[in-house]
């Protein structure tokens, strides 16, 4: 997104008529007044520019304006396990190592970073307005993770999603949870994790004649 410069100053010694350029009370005025224009109109815009209208800089305040705007919420809820729901754990309470069972009691929701805010807003940006080739997808995935790409598999029923950059379990959940990353209308997507603790022999780390022991996660919607 190319953001054009904006020039918020306000010159009010313009305004002085050169028959008065000598007066010095009115000078004094003016120069007192531009000095809280430059502390004050032109200041607020300035904070303004950065903590809300550009989002490589926008604060948690100007995040959520442009949640608002582009219709996402920035938080995510995971609800409660059902009461019949398997527990796994140990003893007669089900117990983990040193803690409660696994087991969701009651719903919460997953607080996300700065950051994290940030990248929704940029995924939810482009998911409106790209047109879906995987050449622009691939550009904009390059400039949100170190190393991510998408792959067409030619028969219109997905793309892969290829994320290689080590991202948190909070926004994993995030992208299960809201559909954010863009590509073509009425294909779905597969995002595989990659690069996460290789287990493997040799050059390519493969594992007993077949491929990469990786710790890769996918999904289809």
């Amino acid at each position: 997104m190319n953001i054009p410069e904006f020039d918020f100053s306000v010159d009010l010694l313009k305004v002085i008529l050169w028959q008065y350029n000598d007066a010095e009370k009115i000078q004094s005025l003016l120069e007192q007044k531009q000095s809280w224009y430059n502390s004050n109109q032109a200041g607020f815009w300035q904070k303004w520019y950065r903590d809300v209208f550009d989002l490589t800089t926008a604060n948690d305040f100007g995040l959520a304006v442009w949640a608002i705007i582009l219709e996402i919420p920035l938080i995510a809820c995971f609800d409660k396990s059902e009461d019949d729901a398997p527990a796994f754990g140990f003893g007669g309470n089900y117990q983990n190592f040193g803690s409660g069972n696994f087991f969701a009691t009651q719903a919460n929701n997953i607080k996300l970073t700065t950051e994290q805010k940030r990248l929704i807003i940029k995924l939810r940006y482009f998911q409106l307005v790209s047109k879906g080739t995987i050449p622009e997808i691939n550009l904009f995935l390059k400039s949100l993770f170190d190393e991510a790409y998408v792959l067409d598999t030619y028969n219109m029923q997905y793309v892969s999603y290829v994320i290689n950059t080590e991202i948190s379990s909070e926004f994993q959940f995030i992208l299960q949870t809201y559909d954010l990353l863009p590509r073509p209308a009425g294909v779905g997507k597969r995002i595989i994790y990659g690069r996460n603790d290789l287990f493997g022999f040799e050059q390519h780390y493969q594992n007993f004649s077949n491929s990469v022991l990786a710790n890769i996660t996918d999904y289809k919607v």
